[in-house]
């Protein structure tokens, strides 16, 4: 197993496993998603999909989220309580697009996505996994 990195801020020095001990699947975040098609990040909100296995990692697996005036893809689910998940705009879950990040890279945590949306999101990621 891999021995957790240290991060030293100005205020205090935090190993990455404690970082990710705070993030629970369906919490979503702000982050910087890399783009699957250039060497490049924008900053957007993600959707934890990994729960506390990975923290011996240091890793977690995010979702992106975008915004509903994008053109759809077959797998988008649409967010149904913004207020709830921290989000300003109408926004969907493109399950396709996951990235496997530092919980250290992630800024904040937004909100949280209700438990009929997680079930949606659930079915759909078990859809692309190997049986």
């Amino acid at each position: 197993m891999r021995k957790p990195k240290t991060i030293i801020s100005s205020t205090s020095t935090v190993k990455t496993s404690e970082l990710a001990e705070r993030f629970d699947p369906f919490d979503i975040v702000v982050v910087p998603f890399p783009y699957a098609d250039r060497l490049a990040e924008k900053r957007r909100p993600a959707l934890v999909i990994s729960n506390r296995k990975l923290v011996p990692f240091g890793v977690i697996w995010v979702a992106m989220i975008t915004s509903a005036d994008n053109a759809p893809w077959p797998c988008d689910i649409a967010v149904d309580d913004l207020v709830r998940a921290g989000l300003p705009a109408p926004s969907v879950i493109r399950v396709a697009k996951i990235a496997c990040i530092e919980p250290s890279r992630i800024e904040r945590r937004a909100g949280k996505l209700d438990k009929v949306t997680a079930r949606a999101v659930t079915q759909k990621l078990r859809g692309f996994l190997v049986n």
